[in-house]
């Protein structure tokens, strides 16, 4: 039966409302896939600039070492740029005829800072290397950095465990030197936080000497042991033929693998390695929590001061030695080490290692330190007398230098009461401190 006009237009009618219906569609879906991607794009454009922004005004806490040895905003990711390359380049170059161009590690540190200046002063070109941690107040550091930089000076902020941004400095520089003094000080320190003394003192040396190792040309390396290693030794003055298998703290011991590890190093990759066994650093700018930093505060401030006596009741004794005695033996051991003979990693000859005592020679019992302290102060310390407790420290230290003065002339000349007047003369000034200090001080100088 034959379909009406009615009919034919119906069909048709419905059919062109199906087309119209089919292009709707496209036309939304390809609108909304549009959309989808402006959407995308605007998103990621602002989450970008959300981290650009973060990153610029992003400024890590003192104690934020682990977040910045992942080095996500680290000074290696972030590349730092033509600025920061250029004052790490003008920091590390010597202004006199074969200067040096030396790496100081905890160049805000007591014993770093010191040498820093002493090296930019007679003409080498010196970068520091610090993280700012805070085993003791940061802001001693920062005054450091500052009297750094009017040394000219720059101190590169970062972790010895930032694999990365050691790269990249040794990249920008072909330091002939390294003068390593960053570590996790302190003997008593080690019972509260161990795993600092294992970060610094080992895993950090570790990743400085294989940053080391396959630097062209290889840097010689000075750094820090220390007299702890000696721990139980009986043996005295203390030598470096004298055995140091016995260490009597964690910080000793770290002290000591260090030394074990700066051999194996110097025997598979030709490292150039010198260890300064320090003895009891004290002066100006030095460590809040060294005794005679700390009873000095006490005393000013009215408080008792622990004196620890020996188990059979004997006086401990230290061979207090002041800071321009050890910057004199850091120098020499620097204008001594001989090159390193290694190339990409791999040895092409023995190589020099040493290990060096750097002490005054003459131990002094902690109450004569006190009792000296006193005279400076113009007050008498509240003393309580204490048996020293099993916390890693030795009773008695004592330093034979002679290895040192044969093969640098390291010779200490700076007696304890002599030293202690200029620490003083530094606190006072330093912290605000008037009154009678000075006037004690200053009938001291008269009478000198």
């Amino acid at each position: 039966m034959p379909l009406s006009a009615s009919s034919a237009d119906t069909s048709k009618t419905v059919k062109l409302e199906r087309y119209n219906s089919y292009l709707r569609k496209i036309h939304s879906t390809k609108v909304l896939k549009a959309s989808s991607k402006v959407l995308f794009r605007a998103t990621l454009l602002v989450a970008l600039v959300l981290v650009l922004l973060f990153a610029i005004n992003y400024h890590p806490s003192p104690t934020a070492t682990p977040f910045l040895s992942t080095g996500l905003f680290s000074s290696s990711s972030l590349g730092e740029g033509a600025a920061w390359e250029k004052r790490v380049r003008q920091s590390s170059t010597p202004k006199r005829p074969h200067g040096l161009s030396v790496l100081v590690t905890g160049a805000a540190g007591f014993v770093g800072s010191h040498c820093s200046i002493a090296l930019r002063k007679r003409g080498d070109g010196v970068l520091g290397f610090d993280n700012f941690n805070d085993y003791y107040d940061p802001s001693l550091k920062r005054a450091r950095q500052e009297l750094l930089e009017k040394n000219q000076v720059f101190i590169v902020e970062g972790d010895l465990n930032d694999g990365p941004l050691l790269r990249k400095l040794f990249d920008v520089v072909p330091f002939t030197h390294v003068l390593h003094l960053a570590a996790q000080a302190g003997v008593r320190y080690a019972m509260k936080n161990p795993q600092s003394y294992i970060s610094s003192n080992i895993a950090g040396l570790v990743n400085l000497l294989e940053v080391a190792k396959a630097a062209n040309p290889q840097p010689a390396i000075v750094w820090a042991s220390s007299s702890s290693v000696y721990g139980l030794n009986t043996e005295n003055p203390f030598s470096e033929e004298h055995r140091t298998d016995q260490p009597a703290s964690l910080y000793a011991a770290t002290k000591k693998a260090g030394e074990e590890i700066a051999h194996t190093y110097n025997h598979i990759y030709g490292l150039s390695l010198t260890g300064l066994r320090f003895f009891t650093v004290y002066g100006p700018w030095g460590r809040p929590d060294m005794a005679y930093f700390f009873f000095t505060k006490a005393i000013l401030h009215g408080k008792s001061i622990d004196i620890y006596r020996t188990q059979d009741n004997q006086e401990v004794a230290r061979d207090f030695t002041y800071i321009d005695d050890i910057v004199k033996g850091c120098v020499g051991a620097l204008d001594t080490a001989e090159k390193s003979t290694g190339s990409g990693g791999k040895k092409r000859g023995p190589a020099q290692l040493r290990v060096y005592n750097l002490g005054n020679t003459s131990p002094v019992p902690v109450g004569r330190l006190v009792s000296i302290l006193e005279g400076l102060l113009g007050s008498k310390a509240k003393k309580h007398l204490i048996k020293m407790p099993r916390n890693g420290d030795v009773p008695y230290t004592h330093a034979n230098v002679s290895l040192a003065y044969k093969d640098f002339g390291y010779k200490p000349t700076t007696d304890l009461a002599a030293g202690l007047r200029k620490f003083v003369k530094w606190y006072v000034s330093y912290y605000g401190i008037q009154s009678r200090v000075k006037r004690e001080n200053s009938h001291a100088d008269d009478s000198a």
